[in-house]
């Protein structure tokens, strides 16, 4: 699986320090800028906050179609490109997914963004 966050948390943690901390290199800002544009979107940003903010802090994707005028495939599109950027983690349950923000993944944007 391709993982953005994934990746930078698999090296060392030195890779990352605070952007005030030092300029990114070219490698971590590419990966970075990936994680950047899934949450860049309107509707994956929503996404983020309605499944932080869902009992447990965990949502089935039944429950958040309803939320949104757009059809389950786009949904479920969007649910990809924050999954492949390291921002969710998903099980699946009989028939339906349910995912959760990935805690260290914020962490790590909240360590980078630190000034």
């Amino acid at each position: 699986m391709s993982n953005s966050l994934q990746v930078l948390r698999a090296e060392s943690r030195e890779c990352c320090p605070p952007l005030a901390a030092r300029p990114l290199t070219a490698p971590d800002a590419a990966r970075l800028s990936r994680v950047f544009k899934a949450l860049g979107d309107p509707v994956r940003l929503q996404l983020v906050s309605l499944i932080l903010a869902s009992d447990g802090g965990e949502a089935c994707v039944c429950d958040l179609n309803g939320a949104f005028d757009l059809s389950q495939p786009t949904i479920s599109h969007h649910l990809k490109v924050l999954h492949d950027a390291g921002l969710l983690e998903r099980d699946k349950r009989g028939l339906w997914v349910h995912y959760r923000v990935s805690r260290p993944a914020l962490a790590e944007l909240g360590d980078l963004l630190a000034v």
